[in-house]
């Protein structure tokens, strides 16, 4: 019972925490290795709204995380969640930093994006350590290949915000890595599928709001 009530409360703190705190990074913000140019509007709103979906991304990591935490009984990988979580936590601060610095915003939508990202987390966890591991893995390698994109789109003059989608890229491939050692199981195919279907979904809205 008081492990349950434990999870319960843990998870409601870090949905406040995740949707209505200022996120601190543990990490400096990842320096450019050259200086950025200046940016026109359209070039701006651009970069504001794929650093939008970068964030969106990192919120939906924050929910999987801490439900695939609460379900576990394994201690071990319990803090291997949680450990990831706080990395990812670097990611929401420097996402959010890289908004508000070319006065964009973040999508109105994150408490439904977090909302359906923990009840996937829960629905993986309930299937086992493996699958809920191989559902980390597959969203990681989902999510490198979703950043590569956003490095061919964002403008070559906003490398402050290239700078921090190349950290992102370089962590998801770790967490990918670091599931697979701790026993991922590979998805099926199909599961595969609507993972993309449903990333889509959410990266075309929140591109907008």
């Amino acid at each position: 019972m008081y492990r349950t009530l434990d999870s319960v409360l843990g998870a409601a703190d870090a949905a406040l925490r995740t949707l209505f705190a200022k996120p601190h990074a543990t990490r400096a913000l990842p320096a450019p290795a050259v200086a950025g140019g200046s940016l026109s509007e359209a070039e701006r709103r651009e970069a504001g709204a794929l650093m939008r979906v970068n964030h969106v991304g990192e919120v939906c990591a924050q929910a999987l995380y801490t439900a695939q935490a609460a379900v576990t009984r394994d201690p071990a990988l319990r803090r291997h969640f949680e450990e990831a979580a706080r990395e990812e936590t670097d990611h929401l601060a420097w996402t959010q930093q890289r908004i508000d610095d070319l006065g964009s915003h973040a999508s109105v939508l994150n408490p439904l994006w977090y909302l359906g990202a923990f009840g996937l987390g829960l629905v993986a966890g309930r299937f086992g350590d493996a699958t809920s591991l191989g559902f980390v893995a597959e969203t990681e390698r989902q999510v490198e290949a979703h950043l590569d994109g956003h490095l061919d789109r964002l403008p070559a003059a906003d490398t402050a915000s290239r700078a921090v989608v190349e950290q992102m890229k370089v962590d998801e491939a770790r967490h990918a890595a670091q599931a697979w050692n701790a026993g991922a199981k590979e998805l099926p195919a199909p599961a595969k599928a609507l993972m993309r279907i449903a990333s889509r979904v959410m990266t075309t809205v929140a591109h907008r709001i």
